[in-house]
């Protein structure tokens, strides 16, 4: 989980633009502009439900009301507005960013892959929003496993029927943002499958143009699971971005704190 949180943190400040002379394999991983986005709030509100044994929709809506100004999409900011607990029909990747906690919680696939559908339907309730939730959890339940690279294509392409061939070279010249959960989740797999630790899966994110946040928030999640907690600095990346003030002028600490618990 913490591997999802700091790829979002690393990828936020490149999601709409890299500046002049970027280099994906020099660039500091960690810097001005990085922020957590509503990929790790919605994160950690999937561990605090499952935590405090209360429905995914409302932790969701709880956590997004909490945290409001950090990059909700249209349609699921219109969700948080209406309190509704029900699915929208979204295909966005926003199911498939929150879910990596679960494969730590429950100690079967069939499990992961069940409670990871649950935690899509109450607002990505699309066939295509819930495939991206699933296979995710998947990967890192299976990656925790030790299962080796070749096991985690198979199980992507086989039961999801996600391309996994397509170099990272193939993707770049036409690449754009898309967060759409089938076009983010093939490029957040091979960022992770071109790399040789957590760190080298993120700059492969920062290489190709993307939603860059959320595929890294993915592709981060599945590299921590396979390659173990190798993050440099994770510890000390997690207090800077996480710990903010909040409108008082006070240190909040609810985030930081339920990384830990």
């Amino acid at each position: 989980m913490i591997g999802a949180i700091l790829g979002d943190i690393a990828g936020s400040r490149f999601e709409f633009s890299k500046p002049s002379h970027f280099n994906p394999q020099t660039v500091s991983l960690f810097g001005a502009g990085c922020t957590y986005t509503d990929d790790t709030v919605l994160t950690l509100a999937t561990k605090y439900a499952l935590l405090n044994d209360i429905p995914y929709a409302r932790a969701y809506g709880r956590f997004g009301r909490m945290y409001r100004h950090v990059g909700y999409g249209t349609m699921f900011q219109k969700w948080l507005d209406g309190h509704s607990e029900t699915g929208y029909g979204s295909f966005g990747n926003g199911a498939a960013m929150r879910v990596s906690y679960i494969a730590y919680h429950f100690n079967t696939l069939e499990a992961v892959e069940a409670e990871a559908k649950q935690s899509a339907l109450c607002t990505h309730s699309h066939p295509e929003g819930i495939k991206g939730a699933v296979s995710t959890a998947g990967l890192i339940w299976l990656a925790r496993q030790g299962e080796s690279k070749k096991a985690l294509m198979q199980y992507f392409h086989k039961n999801f029927d996600y391309p996994v061939h397509k170099p990272l070279w193939a993707y770049r010249p036409g690449a754009k943002f898309d967060a759409t959960a089938q076009g983010s989740m093939p490029l957040a797999f091979r960022c992770f499958l071109e790399s040789e630790d957590w760190e080298t899966c993120i700059r492969n994110v920062f290489s190709v143009k993307c939603d860059t946040d959320t595929v890294a928030c993915i592709a981060g999640g599945i590299a921590e699971a396979f390659y173990g907690r190798t993050i440099p600095n994770a510890e000390d990346v997690l207090q800077r971005y996480l710990i903010k003030p909040n409108k008082l002028g006070e240190f909040d600490h609810f985030l930081y704190n339920i990384v830990h618990q």
